[in-house]
């Protein structure tokens, strides 16, 4: 079972992630480590949600940031790949979140249906369809077990970039990393 470590002073960060821009993106963001005006470049990558109640603290050029619906890469394989290939990131931040949407988006279908017919025009049928259609691609399931499982995804994908799954939590804007089991 993975398991939640919190990040309230620079030795709570996971020994792997230290001397990397993973500490640094702690750093940042948990540990309010003063930001320089420029990165200079990004060698982060930062794959997250697309929910509009995350807001990272970050330098400018510090990451490539890819938002997608529950932190869902899959389908965002060439994102990645450019900011490694041609952007030169060496690390990705996966993060998921508490109280997210797509955790248990099969119980949103009809607000989903709803949605689109009252405020995007659409007929119930085409609406329903495409909630249908999409929903086992975006549908996440338990926030930490996702990211675990789609870190393990990334690094077999990319298997010289480090890869780290985090939690970001809505309360408190706060990351805390996920230690999974070996």
């Amino acid at each position: 079972m993975p398991q939640l470590v919190a990040v309230e002073r620079a030795a709570d960060v996971l020994s792997h992630y230290r001397g990397t821009s993973l500490e640094a993106f702690l750093r940042y963001h948990n540990l309010g480590e003063p930001l320089p005006a420029t990165a200079g470049r990004a060698d982060l990558v930062v794959g997250m949600c697309m929910d509009h109640r995350k807001d990272l603290t970050i330098p400018n050029e510090f990451a490539f940031v890819i938002r997608a619906a529950g932190g869902n890469l899959r389908g965002r394989d060439f994102d990645v790949s450019y900011a490694v290939g041609v952007g030169g990131a060496s690390a990705l931040a996966l993060l998921t979140h508490t109280d997210c949407g797509m955790a248990h988006l099969a119980e949103k279908r009809g607000a989903f249906v709803r949605g689109l017919v009252e405020r995007a025009g659409w007929d119930e049928a085409s609406a329903a369809a495409h909630f249908d259609e999409c929903v086992g691609r975006y549908q996440i399931g338990d926030a930490v077990t996702f990211a675990v499982a789609e870190a393990g995804r990334l690094r077999r994908r990319y298997p010289r970039l480090l890869v780290a799954p985090f939690l970001y939590r809505v309360e408190d804007d706060r990351l805390v990393q996920i230690a999974e089991d070996d």
